[in-house]
Parts: structure tokens; C-alpha cells; sequence
């Protein structure tokens, strides 16, 4: 006999002194959103610390705080210039040109979540999961996440020893946020099409004067037409993305430029 497997999301977290973890059950829509809101917090909180064998973290942050005191629209510029590239390269620890710029492209994620996160919200409403209010799924230290709702399912999991690099950690991880990235909308009812009406008449922002229509469009984007109001908050979060697409920047870790250095290294 088959063992149904119950509707649910689960994220568990155990490693070293991170013990976390929150079962959901309950799989209305909205619940489904916080919940995975709140998982997406909990792994960026937590990426930064994962890099820090491949990259020099705290000087990343410091010229995050350094960018994030310009103007809006100058934050943006800053983070898209060949200059700010220049910056991030000698705080990355490889030497490899075609590994460097994969961990280039992490290592400009995250430039760009602590310097927009000084002008906009990065993250949701939702607060991380800071305890362990589930059983742990394993024994061994792990990162696992699964899903189940209808016809979605996913299973994200990583059994962590001795020879697990810290950046696979952060794979998983940033795996996981690009999950609850493209499921949050859905079980929100975010009208992401309709964000990306807002900022239609923008293809790309590469001048001074687009850049700044760009940032004064999503400074007055009338988020209420676009989310329920127990969502505008992520929305605005959403407006963020669907903007920095038009700069070329992201506020993701992309998973798989860490799962390709990791393949290579």
C-alpha cells in the first residue's frame, strides 16, 4: 500500500547551533504565503554566513552601507557599475577567472540586498523562523524543505558532514528562496502581470534620467491595485524585483551560479 503523503510544507534547519523549523498544515492560501514568506526570510538571513569561505562577507557589507547612503536612484547606478564589479572582485576568494564571476554573481545579490535594504523593503513582512516548532525530518544535521499541495511538490534537502562545502549550504538554501519566490504571488494573489504593466513603457533603465523615472515609478506604484491589502507588503517586494530587472540587478542569490562553481571547483 502507498503512504499518502499528507498536504503540507515543512522547513527544517539543523546545523551547528541552528536549530530551526515550522510545519504547516493548515494549507489555506493565505497561510501558505506567510508561511513561505517566512521561510524565505529565515534562508537569506542566513546565506551571508554560508559564503563566508568563498567571500570576504563584512567587506561586502561595508560597501553595501557605503552605497546604501546615496539617493535611491544612485543606489542603483552604484550597484550596476563596472566600478562596484571592480570592488566585489578582491573580496571574492578564488582565483579562477570563470569561478570568480560565478561567485561574483552571489556575491552582487547579496550587494544589492544589503544596499537596497537601507532605501526599500528587501524582505516580507513575516517573521524568520527563529526556533524549532516541528519534529527534525533528520538526525544528521540537514537543511531539508518539502511541499506538498495538490499537484505541487517539492522535496529540497541537504544531509550536511564534514566534506559539505559551506557554499553547497548556501546553494540549498538560496534553491529554496527562489521556491518560495515564485510560489508566494500565486497563494497571495499578487497580479506580478499587472506590476509589470506599471513599469511597462521602462524596456531598460541605463541613463541617469531613466534610472530615476525607474526608482520614481516604483516610489509611486499603487501597490493596493496589485495585492490584497494583507499582502502589499510583499508586493512591494515584488514592484522591488520586477524594477531591478530593468537594471540587470537582482536581490536573489542565483542557486545555480552556486551549484555550477561547486560542479567546477
Amino acid at each position: 500500500m502507498k503512504m499518502k503523503i499528507e498536504d503540507h510544507i515543512a522547513f527544517t534547519a539543523n546545523h551547528k547551533d541552528w536549530k530551526v523549523g515550522d510545519k504547516l498544515v493548515m494549507m489555506e492560501d493565505h497561510k501558505i504565503a506567510h508561511f513561505l514568506a517566512s521561510v524565505s526570510n529565515t534562508v537569506n538571513l542566513k546565506i551571508p554566513e554560508y559564503l563566508t569561505d568563498v567571500m570576504d562577507i563584512a567587506r561586502i557589507r561595508n560597501l553595501a552601507e557605503e552605497i546604501g547612503e546615496k539617493e535611491p536612484w544612485e543606489v542603483l547606478k552604484t550597484l550596476k557599475s563596472p566600478g562596484t564589479s571592480r570592488k566585489l572582485n578582491p573580496m571574492i576568494f578564488e582565483d579562477d577567472k570563470k569561478l570568480k564571476k560565478l561567485l561574483l554573481d552571489a556575491a552582487k545579490a547579496l550587494l544589492a540586498r544589503e544596499a537596497l535594504s537601507k532605501k526599500f523593503p528587501v524582505s516580507y513582512p513575516e517573521e524568520p523562523i527563529r526556533e524549532l516548532r516541528t519534529t527534525l525530518m533528520y538526525n544528521e544535521d540537514h537543511i531539508n524543505f518539502t511541499a506538498k499541495h495538490g499537484s505541487w511538490i517539492v522535496v529540497k534537502r541537504l544531509i550536511i558532514d564534514d566534506k559539505t562545502p559551506m557554499a553547497d549550504v548556501a546553494r540549498i538554501l538560496a534553491s529554496i528562496n527562489e521556491t518560495t519566490v515564485s510560489k508566494i504571488p500565486v497563494y497571495a494573489g499578487i497580479d506580478l502581470k499587472g506590476i509589470e504593466g506599471w513599469f511597462g513603457d521602462i524596456k531598460k533603465a541605463k541613463s541617469d534620467s531613466e534610472i530615476k523615472a525607474l526608482v520614481d515609478k516604483l516610489l509611486t506604484i499603487p501597490i493596493e491595485q496589485y495585492a490584497p491589502e494583507e499582502f502589499a507588503g510583499h508586493a512591494k517586494v515584488y514592484a522591488l524585483r520586477i524594477a531591478l530587472q530593468k537594471v540587470g540587478l537582482s536581490i536573489d542569490v542565483p542557486s545555480k551560479s552556486l551549484e555550477k562553481y561547486l560542479e567546477k571547483s
